[in-house]
């Protein structure tokens, strides 16, 4: 199989982001973040402030997943709430970038996105308690006893978004095809990893 996208889903604190750019530099590929907000923001005359409430309140109710995975498939935008038009906006965004070429995503149920595309490999980067309390604090700033509750609301916001729009549970590890602990293998290593397996796949097919 020739791996050609990675889409990283990550939980708050385990480095996923670090981990991310890090592989994107040394595999010489673009990585992709909150460049994608960012497209969606300017073609939405919306702040990216504003995008990320929208996606901090998408509702976990099945029915709404239902309904809005539905109108997106039909095409019918205008039935969409806000939310829907972002989460499409974004997955327009995601395939637009993924026609450039070989690219690493970070978040926004990439893989989703990227369903119908040959070569994508879906990974889910974790980390242990104390290792992710630590990184909060030191890379975030984020004073020691608020870092449960911030950790939680972001892991909260990632989860309900990603069911409100693939109907799949986002820390369901079953949904995914590599799974790494970074408090494990470390940022370096879990890079190793991913390295090994998208320059093996590259170069088996050239």
């Amino acid at each position: 199989m020739k791996c050609s996208y990675l889409a990283i889903e990550r939980e708050y604190g385990s480095g996923g982001t670090k981990i991310a750019r890090r592989l994107a530099e040394v595999c010489k590929i673009p990585c992709y973040g909150p460049e994608i907000l960012e497209a969606v923001s300017k073609k939405n005359d919306v702040s990216v402030d504003r995008i990320q409430k929208y996606e901090e309140t998408a509702t976990g109710s099945f029915l709404y997943t239902i309904f809005m995975m539905s109108q997106a498939g039909a095409g019918d935008s205008d039935m969409l709430t806000k939310e829907g038009h972002v989460f499409a906006d974004e997955q327009q965004e995601i395939r637009r970038l993924a026609a450039g070429g070989p690219a690493i995503f970070l978040g926004h149920c990439a893989a989703g996105a990227l369903h119908n595309y040959r070569g994508v490999v879906k990974v889910f980067i974790r980390g242990g308690s104390d290792e992710k309390k630590k990184r909060i604090m030191a890379d975030y700033g984020i004073d020691e006893k608020n870092v449960e509750s911030v950790r939680k609301r972001y892991d909260n916001k990632r989860s309900k978004y990603f069911y409100a729009n693939t109907a799949k549970r986002w820390n369901d590890m079953k949904n995914y095809d590599i799974v790494l602990d970074s408090s494990r293998l470390g940022i370096e290593g879990c890079v190793d990893v991913l390295k090994g397996l998208f320059l093996t796949g590259r170069d088996l097919n050239r």
